[in-house]
């Protein structure tokens, strides 16, 4: 019986020891299992972690390929751009160049055609279209030996016409013309004013301007004659005809004036005589 008892005995304290295995079994099994729930948070919350950094880093990855993308293809467009712009500045310089080279072609064939019917008009002697002609011709793109020819040219025909004009106002004058003889003076002095019979035409001028009772006109030009220190030859007419322009417009002083003048600096001239008799007549009577 004792035998049964610790058998029995032995039975149950190796069923209560099982026990105690199983529920020590059981709860290392519920400890591993909440281990590994915890393993498998951690995992799948490492995963989540690693799937959003990959997700970002691609995202800045591609963000940062789209702006060296950019930065490239504006560097490229403004190289383009620049280099467009160059070749349009280039292109029209060339073609502004063209058209003044096409500008410069065409002045240098009308100057030379003006140049060679300006030379005709030398040649022919034809004077009043030589000095037009020289007018419209000195600002043509000459040389300068062409320009220096043309430019004598014109004023030998300026010297001879006006020569010519003055002739003609002399034969006027001595005809009594007068107005044709101013015109013809008028015109030489137009001409040149400062050839060599510019002075004689002055006087001319003066005399017949007195001569067709224009004594104010004429008083001017021989003020302005003697002022200019003329020939010696040509004073005491000056002085003449100023005399007797300023007499007849009743200047009386400076009449006497211009009488005296005549008389102490030209003692010789054929007009004292005329000039004692005017002068003691305006001191009598003025």
């Amino acid at each position: 019986m004792r035998e049964v008892d610790e058998e029995l005995a032995e039975i149950k304290r190796e069923i209560i020891e099982s026990r105690g295995l199983v529920i020590k079994t059981n709860n290392l099994t519920n400890a591993l299992s909440a281990d590994l729930k915890s393993i498998a948070k951690r995992q799948q919350s490492y995963e989540q972690r690693l799937s959003w950094n990959s997700a970002t880093a691609y995202i800045v990855f591609v963000l940062v390929v789209f702006t060296a993308l950019k930065f490239a293809w504006d560097a490229r467009v403004d190289s383009v751009t620049a280099e467009t712009q160059q070749k349009t500045a280039e292109n029209e310089r060339l073609r502004k160049e063209n058209r003044e080279l096409e500008k410069r072609e065409e002045s240098a064939a009308r100057a030379e055609a003006k140049a060679q019917a300006f030379y005709e008009l030398v040649r022919q002697n034809k004077r009043v279209d030589v000095i037009d002609g020289f007018e419209g011709l000195k600002n043509e793109p000459l040389t300068k030996t062409e320009l220096a020819f043309f430019a004598d040219a014109s004023v030998r025909a300026r010297t001879e016409l006006a020569r010519e004009e003055f002739l003609l106002g002399q034969d006027k004058s001595r005809l009594q013309r007068w107005q044709e003889a101013a015109t013809a003076f008028e015109d030489s002095l137009r001409v040149k004013d400062d050839s060599a019979v510019a002075p004689d035409a002055k006087l001319g001028l003066a005399e017949a301007y007195r001569h067709l009772s224009r004594q104010r006109d004429a008083v001017a030009i021989l003020t302005q004659l003697l002022e200019s220190s003329p020939d010696k030859e040509l004073e005491d007419d000056a002085l003449y005809n100023l005399a007797r322009c300023q007499t007849d417009l009743q200047a009386w002083n400076d009449a006497k004036t211009a009488w005296r003048q005549l008389i102490r600096r030209f003692p010789d001239s054929h007009f004292v005589p005329e000039a004692r008799l005017e002068l003691s007549q305006l001191s009598q009577a003025h």
